[in-house]
Protein backbone atom coordinates (compact mmCIF):
# COMPACT_ATOMS: atom_id res chain seq x y z
CA UNK A 1 0.00 0.00 0.00
CA UNK A 2 2.78 2.67 0.89
CA UNK A 3 3.97 2.27 -2.50
CA UNK A 4 0.85 2.93 -4.02
CA UNK A 5 -0.14 5.69 -1.88
CA UNK A 6 0.82 8.43 -4.09
CA UNK A 7 -1.82 7.17 -6.42
CA UNK A 8 -4.62 7.22 -3.90
CA UNK A 9 -7.01 9.70 -3.23
CA UNK A 10 -9.76 9.19 -0.26
CA UNK A 11 -13.07 11.11 -0.11
CA UNK A 12 -15.95 11.19 2.26
CA UNK A 13 -18.51 13.42 3.58
CA UNK A 14 -19.59 13.93 7.52
CA UNK A 15 -22.23 16.47 8.83
CA UNK A 16 -22.15 19.35 11.02
CA UNK A 17 -24.56 21.12 13.24
CA UNK A 18 -24.95 24.57 13.35
CA UNK A 19 -26.42 27.11 16.66
CA UNK A 20 -29.65 27.16 14.49
CA UNK A 21 -29.86 23.51 14.49
CA UNK A 22 -29.08 23.37 10.42
CA UNK A 23 -27.39 20.32 9.39
CA UNK A 24 -24.39 20.84 6.87
CA UNK A 25 -22.62 18.46 4.88
CA UNK A 26 -18.79 18.59 4.23
CA UNK A 27 -17.14 16.58 1.55
CA UNK A 28 -13.20 16.50 1.14
CA UNK A 29 -11.01 14.90 -0.80
CA UNK A 30 -7.88 13.95 0.57
CA UNK A 31 -4.32 12.43 -0.63
CA UNK A 32 -3.20 9.42 0.63
CA UNK A 33 0.57 9.90 0.23
CA UNK A 34 1.24 13.51 2.08
CA UNK A 35 -2.02 13.37 4.06
CA UNK A 36 -2.71 16.87 2.17
CA UNK A 37 -6.53 17.81 1.75
CA UNK A 38 -7.11 18.73 -1.78
CA UNK A 39 -10.43 19.79 -1.61
CA UNK A 40 -13.28 20.65 1.31
CA UNK A 41 -16.82 22.19 0.03
CA UNK A 42 -19.81 22.56 2.13
CA UNK A 43 -23.40 22.15 1.26
CA UNK A 44 -26.79 21.30 2.61
CA UNK A 45 -27.97 18.78 0.94
CA UNK A 46 -25.13 16.86 -1.58
CA UNK A 47 -26.04 15.18 -4.71
CA UNK A 48 -24.19 12.60 -6.27
CA UNK A 49 -23.54 14.89 -9.20
CA UNK A 50 -22.65 17.87 -7.01
CA UNK A 51 -19.76 15.28 -5.24
CA UNK A 52 -18.37 13.91 -9.02
CA UNK A 53 -18.35 18.08 -10.18
CA UNK A 54 -16.49 18.67 -6.56
CA UNK A 55 -13.76 15.69 -7.39
CA UNK A 56 -13.14 17.16 -10.88
CA UNK A 57 -12.15 20.54 -9.32
CA UNK A 58 -9.95 18.69 -6.71
CA UNK A 59 -8.26 17.55 -9.38
CA UNK A 60 -8.01 20.70 -11.61
CA UNK A 61 -5.10 22.12 -13.55
CA UNK A 62 -2.06 21.43 -12.11
CA UNK A 63 -2.63 17.59 -10.67
CA UNK A 64 -2.97 14.98 -12.18
CA UNK A 65 -6.30 12.61 -11.34
CA UNK A 66 -6.08 9.72 -8.94
CA UNK A 67 -5.60 6.07 -10.39
CA UNK A 68 -7.58 4.71 -7.51
CA UNK A 69 -10.19 6.99 -5.28
CA UNK A 70 -11.50 5.20 -1.97
CA UNK A 71 -15.25 6.02 -0.69
CA UNK A 72 -17.18 4.20 0.93
CA UNK A 73 -21.21 3.11 0.27
CA UNK A 74 -23.40 6.42 1.34
CA UNK A 75 -25.76 7.07 -0.89
CA UNK A 76 -24.59 10.52 -1.68
CA UNK A 77 -22.26 8.83 -3.97
CA UNK A 78 -24.27 7.62 -6.42
CA UNK A 79 -24.64 6.19 -10.08
CA UNK A 80 -23.58 9.55 -11.24
CA UNK A 81 -20.73 10.11 -9.31
CA UNK A 82 -19.35 7.01 -10.10
CA UNK A 83 -19.81 7.42 -13.72
CA UNK A 84 -17.69 10.77 -13.99
CA UNK A 85 -15.25 9.06 -11.64
CA UNK A 86 -14.93 6.28 -14.31
CA UNK A 87 -14.49 8.69 -17.13
CA UNK A 88 -11.83 10.36 -15.60
CA UNK A 89 -9.92 6.76 -15.47
CA UNK A 90 -9.65 6.62 -11.81
CA UNK A 91 -10.48 3.00 -10.06
CA UNK A 92 -13.20 3.24 -7.73
CA UNK A 93 -12.44 1.03 -3.93
CA UNK A 94 -15.88 1.07 -2.43
CA UNK A 95 -15.19 0.35 1.41
CA UNK A 96 -16.99 -2.65 3.23
CA UNK A 97 -20.33 -1.60 4.70
CA UNK A 98 -20.14 -0.04 8.00
CA UNK A 99 -15.90 -0.47 7.94
CA UNK A 100 -14.78 2.99 8.86
CA UNK A 101 -11.39 1.02 9.43
CA UNK A 102 -10.99 0.66 5.60
CA UNK A 103 -10.88 4.14 4.80
CA UNK A 104 -8.41 4.96 7.62
CA UNK A 105 -6.82 8.09 6.82
CA UNK A 106 -10.16 9.90 6.09
CA UNK A 107 -11.51 9.03 8.73
CA UNK A 108 -8.76 10.28 10.93
CA UNK A 109 -8.90 13.88 9.40
CA UNK A 110 -12.63 13.67 10.14
CA UNK A 111 -11.71 13.15 13.47
CA UNK A 112 -9.11 15.81 13.79
CA UNK A 113 -11.20 18.14 12.23
CA UNK A 114 -13.75 17.80 14.69
CA UNK A 115 -11.79 17.65 17.91
CA UNK A 116 -9.02 20.47 16.83
CA UNK A 117 -11.86 22.92 15.28
CA UNK A 118 -15.58 22.24 14.83
CA UNK A 119 -16.13 21.13 18.25
CA UNK A 120 -14.16 24.46 19.69
CA UNK A 121 -16.23 26.67 17.49
CA UNK A 122 -19.32 27.72 17.35
CA UNK A 123 -20.93 27.51 13.41
CA UNK A 124 -23.29 29.97 12.90
CA UNK A 125 -24.34 28.82 9.41
CA UNK A 126 -24.00 28.02 5.72
CA UNK A 127 -21.42 31.04 5.00
CA UNK A 128 -19.46 30.33 7.95
CA UNK A 129 -18.79 26.91 7.74
CA UNK A 130 -16.48 27.26 5.00
CA UNK A 131 -14.29 30.21 6.38
CA UNK A 132 -13.69 28.21 9.24
CA UNK A 133 -12.63 24.82 7.07
CA UNK A 134 -10.85 26.64 4.91
CA UNK A 135 -8.47 28.48 7.83
CA UNK A 136 -8.24 24.74 9.65
CA UNK A 137 -7.43 23.05 6.22
CA UNK A 138 -4.62 25.78 5.64
CA UNK A 139 -2.89 24.91 9.43
CA UNK A 140 -3.58 21.34 9.10
CA UNK A 141 -2.10 21.30 5.33
CA UNK A 142 1.13 23.76 5.98
CA UNK A 143 1.56 23.41 10.04
CA UNK A 144 -0.26 20.31 11.83
CA UNK A 145 2.92 17.57 12.38
CA UNK A 146 1.49 14.13 11.82
CA UNK A 147 3.24 11.30 13.24
CA UNK A 148 2.65 9.04 9.97
CA UNK A 149 5.15 11.61 8.01
CA UNK A 150 8.13 11.88 10.78
CA UNK A 151 6.14 14.91 12.28
CA UNK A 152 6.14 16.85 8.98
CA UNK A 153 2.90 18.62 7.81
CA UNK A 154 1.49 17.36 4.50
CA UNK A 155 2.31 20.26 2.37
CA UNK A 156 5.40 21.91 5.35
CA UNK A 157 8.75 21.28 4.57
CA UNK A 158 11.35 20.47 7.35
CA UNK A 159 12.74 23.53 8.69
CA UNK A 160 16.22 24.90 7.86
CA UNK A 161 18.82 24.45 10.30
CA UNK A 162 19.68 27.69 12.30
CA UNK A 163 23.11 28.36 13.28
CA UNK A 164 21.39 30.49 16.64
CA UNK A 165 18.77 28.28 17.86
CA UNK A 166 18.44 30.95 20.49
CA UNK A 167 16.73 33.75 18.34
CA UNK A 168 13.22 35.00 19.26
CA UNK A 169 10.62 32.62 18.72
CA UNK A 170 7.30 34.36 17.80
CA UNK A 171 3.64 32.93 17.32
CA UNK A 172 0.98 33.68 15.23
CA UNK A 173 -2.92 32.72 16.30
CA UNK A 174 -4.58 30.51 14.17
CA UNK A 175 -8.66 30.04 14.43
CA UNK A 176 -8.87 33.15 16.28
CA UNK A 177 -5.99 31.44 18.72
CA UNK A 178 -7.26 28.08 18.95
CA UNK A 179 -4.50 27.00 17.55
CA UNK A 180 -0.67 28.97 17.16
CA UNK A 181 2.01 28.59 14.46
CA UNK A 182 5.63 29.39 15.86
CA UNK A 183 8.96 30.58 13.94
CA UNK A 184 12.08 32.12 14.55
CA UNK A 185 11.44 36.13 14.48
CA UNK A 186 13.16 37.44 11.50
Amino acid sequence: MTRQAKDIWACDVFSVRTIFFQTLDVFFVMRHETRQIVQVRVIRHPTAAWAAQQLLDAGGWDRDPPRYLIRHRDGRFGVEFDRRVQRLGVKRIRTPVRAPRANPLAERWIRSARSECLDQVVILNEDHLPRVLDEYVAYFNAWRPHQGLGQRAPCGWPPPPRPDAAGRIIGRPVLAGLHHVYQHAA
